[in-house]
């Protein structure tokens, strides 16, 4: 069965990756895949799986068996290269849509994490980042407000890191990330263009100064379908 099963699967990639099944399409049924390959439902089943746990496809209980998106590549090691140029290089088009930016009070919970005072003003950013049209991630962001003030949309509407260098002399040093699983809510939902509660990659981030001095805060939820990660080690 064992070589069967990986026949199997290594044809239906193929299909995927020849267009024959595209992106969200639905694939045959169990039943379909067995007469085509002459082979029983347990050999079908696992070849599924298997497509299931390398990610090209998402099974969807009562529905059937869908063809995965591509994912999008997000380097979480220590790297220069921006979010827009990381999409670039997999040629992809990145945009931002910069929904708000208002100045905000730090109440204890923030001003915990900035290192600041309660009640000090507080930049909130609230960006969706698009790959070739469709959303892959939802984020907001906290900075103090003497990080950047006069803090513009314009600004914002590229690479955030980049713009803080060039008009407020400002170099992030290093980040802190913490990344888990988790389930969109209604808002995030409907910003990530899915169904509310689905599953997607929850990701806190907190950006320090060389001196240490807490320049951003960020929360980021990431299409569960769309994102994927790549982590690097370098050994000395």
């Amino acid at each position: 069965m064992s070589s069967m099963h990986q026949q199997i699967k290594e044809e239906i990639i193929q299909k995927i990756e020849s267009g024959d099944y595209e992106p969200q399409s639905k694939l045959p049924t169990e039943a379909a895949f067995c007469d085509a390959f002459g082979v029983s439902r347990t050999t079908v089943r696992a070849a599924l799986q298997q497509l299931t746990q390398e990610g090209y496809v998402i099974r969807r209980q009562g529905q059937g068996t869908f063809v995965a998106e591509p994912k999008i590549r997000t380097n979480l090691s220590q790297t220069i290269t921006s979010f827009n140029e990381q999409v670039a290089s997999q040629g992809k088009k990145p945009t931002i849509n910069v929904l708000s930016l208002q100045v905000v009070a730090a109440d204890e919970q923030l001003a915990e994490v900035l290192k600041t005072e309660q009640n000090a003003p507080v930049h909130k950013l609230t960006r969706v980042r698009f790959v070739d049209d469709k959303p892959l991630q939802y984020e907001t962001a906290f900075l103090p407000w003497p990080i950047a003030p006069g803090l513009t949309e314009q600004q914002c509407s590229t690479s955030l890191y980049a713009s803080l260098r060039t008009h407020y002399g400002i170099h992030i040093a290093r980040t802190e990330e913490h990344l888990q699983l988790a389930e969109m809510d209604g808002e995030v939902a409907s910003l990530l263009h899915s169904d509310e509660q689905s599953p997607c990659f929850y990701l806190e981030t907190i950006a320090y100064l060389q001196d240490g001095t807490v320049a951003e805060f960020s929360q980021t939820y990431f299409h569960g379908d769309r994102a994927s990660f790549q982590i690097e080690r370098v050994y000395q």
